[in-house]
């Protein structure tokens, strides 16, 4: 393994990604400085740059940590076989649970622009889930599980755009953890705000 696989005791790439995270989502990328990281962190730059070459490679981890998990979503099994409306139900449980997990990154992911070469990267990738889902809502609608009068791009834009909404207000807290949010989501997207009629 390399120096940089291997991390120091207290400042391993794992909790130096997440810092870095929360600090481009704070600064924003260009406003942040391995300066600044170095003085969140509480190291030196050196130290910084045990892990990684420089800022532009904390981007590319950063961002490549949350495509990594939703494409992984995509590619399980439930996402794969069975009826459209069931993957599509599980891709969106299973996306919860991935906001959640990996809140920090999946926000700086949602705020790239294509600004730069690791940015327009991201965004190439973004766009293969969101050509995914866009397939799994088509299908969904063309079998009957949803209401075809709307256009299937808008559907999914709008689904995952409550999903995504997430990042912007979660935060961990008792009575609500990642798998009560996710069910939570998936009874107000798919089955609506409205109380059932009582059974006679």
């Amino acid at each position: 393994m390399t120096a940089r696989g291997r991390g120091r005791p207290g400042h391993d790439l794992d909790s130096l990604l997440r810092i870095a995270a929360v600090v481009f989502h704070e600064r924003g990328y260009d406003g942040t400085s391995m300066d600044v990281l170095a003085q969140r962190l509480g190291i030196t730059k050196s130290a910084i740059y045990h892990h990684v070459s420089g800022k532009e490679e904390l981007l590319r981890r950063t961002v490549d940590r949350a495509l990594d998990a939703l494409l992984a979503v995509t590619a399980e099994p439930e996402s794969q076989r069975g009826p459209a409306i069931d993957r599509l139900r599980h891709v969106v449980r299973r996306s919860v649970h991935v906001l959640v997990a990996e809140q920090p990154f999946v926000t700086v992911l949602l705020r790239v622009r294509g600004n730069s070469e690791v940015e327009r990267d991201a965004l190439a990738r973004r766009r293969e889930i969101d050509a995914f889902l866009g397939k799994l809502v088509a299908e969904a609608e063309r079998d009957g599980s949803l209401r075809p009068d709307l256009d299937p791009a808008l559907t999914s834009r709008l689904l995952f755009g409550t999903v995504n909404s997430i990042i912007e207000w979660y935060r961990p807290q008792p009575g609500l953890d990642a798998e009560q949010l996710a069910e939570a989501v998936v009874r107000l997207t798919f089955d609506g705000l409205r109380n059932p009629p009582a059974q006679p």
